[in-house]
């Protein structure tokens, strides 16, 4: 997500080096290459523009204090501009409607009845809501096949009507069996298109003015840059909506449309989707998006996304196993599985300060521990609950079962080991001297 920006920027930063003081030289030359950057992750020129026009203006007005370098004085202030453009706040849900009605639009192929499905998981875990998915799109011959699936996924109930052709009524109806089977929320996805014409909006609106929606949300491709920039005003023109979400942007995406699109279309973007999995949606923070872009990554939501994964009942046990020295394989398994539910590998790199720099080139494989998973399978249940069993003629039969090599098993046993000891210093009360060494403050 924003590697090629955030390599820019930071290369631009780079001219402020060895320089005692900011003058209007060196920041011109400094944003040209900012202005560039933006310019190459698909913003707006006019936007990108304007932009560099207000960092310079304010570079140049400020005093660099005898604790700041002039890079990290420019950079302070290109985040607080970059926080400013993307709308300086979170902005969420209204669900103060009984039932609150939430109407999805976009066009097809945006992920719409993916981010359904990954909404109503989201309203489930963090509001304790009981949505009601609605199947509108009547055009699409998989589209009902396509959200059923989805909501049996996250557990959700969902209407469906495959007789009737009139979203319209489909919609009503399902209001109807909400309020019946007290369904607080109602999540309607409708038709998409392959663009936005006269008999899409028509529909929406026929629908909108029929169920009267407490949010109507357009769902974008941000992997389409300035495309979805385009589309989102041409449809907000026609059909007032209350939000954006982002798709897609654990893509190949230059990140243009989430620096931009605030700002051309005046509506806050109140989520992101980063992956393929139903857990894979974040609400969206501008300031933490413009510490990722400047690669100073989002501890933040990492610990949000760790602590949405945490089971309390299991990290009491194995902490009292840790405490008596019997961490086993079978709980490092476990806790590989809560950090594969996290999300995307490299994406949760990147939220690690300094790390996503380092990670810019490097490929990760999501199934990375697959490996890993393989190995413990076949290890018999007594050498997975003591390790210290591990032996030479025990590492040849594992290879075997699991078609590695013994150095594979070395390295799984020095992985163990590893997060074994970062474990105890944790409970030994050093928690935030890791943390501290992992930003890199140390």
């Amino acid at each position: 997500m924003f590697d090629n920006l955030s390599g820019k920027l930071d290369k631009a930063f780079q001219v402020l080096k060895g320089h005692g003081k900011i003058t209007e030289i060196n920041v011109a030359e400094t944003l040209k290459e900012v202005r560039r950057a933006l310019l190459d992750a698909d913003v707006n020129f006019k936007i990108a523009k304007e932009f560099t026009v207000r960092v310079k203006e304010k570079a140049l007005g400020e005093k660099v204090l005898t604790s700041l370098q002039p890079s990290q004085l420019l950079v302070k202030i290109v985040k607080d501009e970059l926080t400013a453009l993307m709308g300086s706040e979170s902005v969420g849900v209204n669900l103060e409607q009984k039932p609150a009605v939430i109407l999805m639009t976009g066009l097809q192929g945006s992920g719409k009845t993916t981010f359904t499905g990954k909404l109503a998981l989201h309203l489930k875990k963090k509001q304790v809501k009981s949505p009601l998915l609605v199947a509108c799109d009547v055009y699409r011959p998989a589209a009902i096949d396509q959200l059923a699936i989805v909501a049996e996924q996250v557990g959700a109930a969902i209407y469906e009507d495959r007789e009737e052709k009139d979203p319209v009524k489909i919609a009503l109806a399902a209001l109807e069996v909400a309020k019946k089977e007290k369904h607080d929320v109602v999540i309607i996805d409708t038709a998409g298109r392959l663009a936005i014409d006269e008999v899409l909006m028509t529909e929406i609106k026929a629908i909108h003015s029929a169920v009267k929606p407490s949010e109507t949300l357009f769902v974008v491709d941000a992997m389409t840059g300035q495309d979805a920039v385009n589309t989102a005003k041409t449809f907000n023109d026609l059909l007032n909506f209350d939000g954006v979400i982002l798709t897609k942007l654990d893509g190949d995406t230059r990140g243009g449309a989430a620096l931009t699109i605030k700002s051309v279309v005046n509506k806050p973007i109140k989520f992101i989707g980063t992956g393929e999995k139903m857990e894979a949606l974040d609400v969206f923070y501008p300031e933490r998006m413009a510490d990722r872009i400047l690669g100073m990554g989002d501890v933040v939501s990492l610990v949000e996304r760790a602590q949405e994964q945490f089971d309390e009942d299991q990290a009491r046990k194995i902490n009292k196993k840790i405490a008596k020295n019997k961490f086993g394989y079978d709980d490092f398994l476990s806790q590989i599985q809560q950090v594969k539910k996290m999300g995307n590998m490299k994406d949760l790199m990147g939220m690690i300060p300094g790390v996503g720099k380092m990670m810019k080139d490097v490929d990760v494989d999501d199934d990375a521990f697959a490996g890993i998973e393989v190995i413990i399978g076949s290890m018999t249940p007594k050498e997975r609950s003591q390790p210290q069993l591990m032996n030479h003629s025990r590492k040849t039969r594992i290879a075997k079962g699991s078609g590695k090599s013994i150095e594979d098993i070395n390295q799984l046993i020095k992985q163990f080991e590893q997060m074994g000891k970062m474990m105890k210093m944790v409970q030994g009360g050093k928690g935030p001297q890791m943390m501290q060494q992992i930003q890199g403050l140390k």
